[in-house]
């Protein structure tokens, strides 16, 4: 037997699958774009039979893939082709451990779906915050390991900002617990502040303690038809000081994305009465039975189309309208799907800059691939834009992506590097965007993050290939 079949063979027969019918859902990242191969999957049903994973795995040199819900648009969580790495899939640790509403905390194993945490908190009257479109399957552990960010991150920040501890398996199979649900804890370090965004390169995530809200009292949503996208800052800024910093939602939707999603899903209809060339999906929510956050949404909008900054509008007066405003929001993605993909350019830029970006980076797009459709949207609320592409209905879908992705797309990046901008806004870095850190990220940066890779995982088996470059 080779070393992996060795070490598998080692381990209790119950959390092996070598079926590879099975395992072939394991090893295709979640926009099918790579595929990798692997003689096992493991599937532990306890911390501690990961820590069995672990130390077995490195005794004879196997390398890991940790892996959740397998939603990472950056194949961080797909091995390679080499068949040399094994999957440990979390999906059997999935207890919430505790909810302890008076601390406004709870404590859960990192295979709970994110869905799952939402209404383990909305039965104790309470709001966990972290919201995405791929609730339904993705893990918690993923979120957390990629820093996931999501629709609501302009009133509660990104995942790392919602984490208050974390139990992590590390390299070598031992257990770091700082599970303490504690907003102050200035003990030295922060130590679960490195596995977090790490994409399961130092460590495996098997537990974390989590913020959590208070259930809000009054949601209002709004679907804006807006003049000008220069404009996006300032309607920001208006809305947030209107409803006292009450905004929770703050989407920017193009003309172009709603159409190629509303052109092949013809049983949705369009929320305005007329097209507009830009579109604000804003939410505003509050926990007060006092604040009137709809007058105050009201006046605002009142204000706005009297200046023409709005010049159509609606305001959900159902829940099921405020579900269908969201649901053609968190379907922008499967619109391009179904219109031959796109390229994929996850950009975040200050918030005060949005709309100039956006006009440049057009413009730039539409001189260089003149027939490209353009699919622009995002939380801009937080400053990140979805910049897509997808190619002309003329195209051969794989072959234009190539050309771009090779011409257009660095000359995307060295707009958003020329103005202080990220090209990684929420995705992470997997093993796609590798060659995008070692051209646009701090050196400095980067040779730290090497350093505390070697620190940690100094035989380099903990998910290889990912985030940090091999040597």
């Amino acid at each position: 037997m080779n070393p992996t079949e060795t070490a598998v063979a080692s381990l209790p027969p119950e959390i092996v699958v070598l079926d590879q019918d099975i395992i072939s859902k394991y090893v295709t990242d979640f926009r099918q774009l790579y595929s990798g191969r692997t003689y096992a999957v493991l599937r532990p049903r306890s911390v501690e039979e990961v820590q069995l994973i672990a130390s077995t795995l490195l005794k004879h040199r196997v390398p890991i893939v940790p892996q959740g819900g397998n939603t990472s648009y950056c194949t961080a969580a797909t091995p390679d082709r080499s068949g040399s790495e094994v999957v440990v899939s979390l999906e059997r640790l999935n207890k919430v451990r505790e909810v302890d509403a008076g601390n406004l905390s709870m404590t859960v194993d990192a295979g709970c779906i994110l869905s799952t945490l939402h209404e383990a908190a909305f039965d104790k009257d309470l709001l966990f915050p972290l919201s995405l479109g791929s609730q339904q399957s993705c893990q918690i552990g993923g979120n957390i390991s990629t820093n996931a960010g999501g629709i609501a991150v302009i009133k509660y920040g990104m995942t790392r900002d919602i984490v208050l501890g974390l139990e992590v398996v590390l390299p070598d199979g031992s257990l770091l617990t700082d599970l303490s649900p504690l907003r102050k804890n200035n003990s030295g370090y922060d130590v679960k502040q490195l596995f977090i965004g790490a994409e399961g390169t130092l460590g495996i995530i098997t537990g974390a303690s989590l913020k959590l809200a208070r259930k809000p009292r009054t949601i209002v949503t709004a679907f804006l038809a807006i003049a000008d996208v220069s404009e996006l800052p300032k309607l920001l800024d208006r809305a947030q000081r209107f409803t006292g910093e009450s905004i929770t939602s703050f989407e920017y939707i193009s003309r172009n994305s709603l159409e190629l999603l509303i052109a092949k899903r013809t049983s949705l209809r369009h929320p305005l009465a007329a097209p507009s060339e830009h579109y604000v999906l804003l939410e505003a929510a509050t926990s007060s039975h006092l604040l009137d956050i709809k007058g105050a949404l009201d006046a605002l909008l009142e204000e706005l189309m009297i200046e023409g900054l709005v010049v159509d509008g609606a305001v959900a007066s159902s829940e099921e309208q405020r579900n269908h405003f969201w649901h053609l929001r968190e379907n922008i993605p499967e619109g391009e799907v179904l219109n031959g993909g796109s390229v994929k350019h996850d950009i975040s830029i200050r918030t005060s800059r949005l709309g100039t970006f956006i006009e440049q980076a057009s413009q730039l797009v539409l001189s260089n691939a003149p027939d490209s459709i353009l699919s622009i949207y995002g939380h801009v609320g937080d400053g990140n834009v979805h910049f897509n592409v997808v190619p002309p209905a003329n195209a051969v879908p794989s072959e234009f992506k190539k050309k771009f992705e090779l011409t257009v797309s660095p000359l995307i990046y060295d707009l958003v590097a020329s103005t202080g901008g990220s090209f990684s806004a929420e995705y992470g870095i997997g093993r796609v965007k590798l060659h995008l850190l070692a051209k646009y990220g701090n050196a400095t940066k980067v040779a730290t993050m090497k350093k505390i890779k070697d620190a940690l995982d100094p035989t380099g088996y903990m998910n290889p290939g990912k985030v940090v470059a091999p040597s």
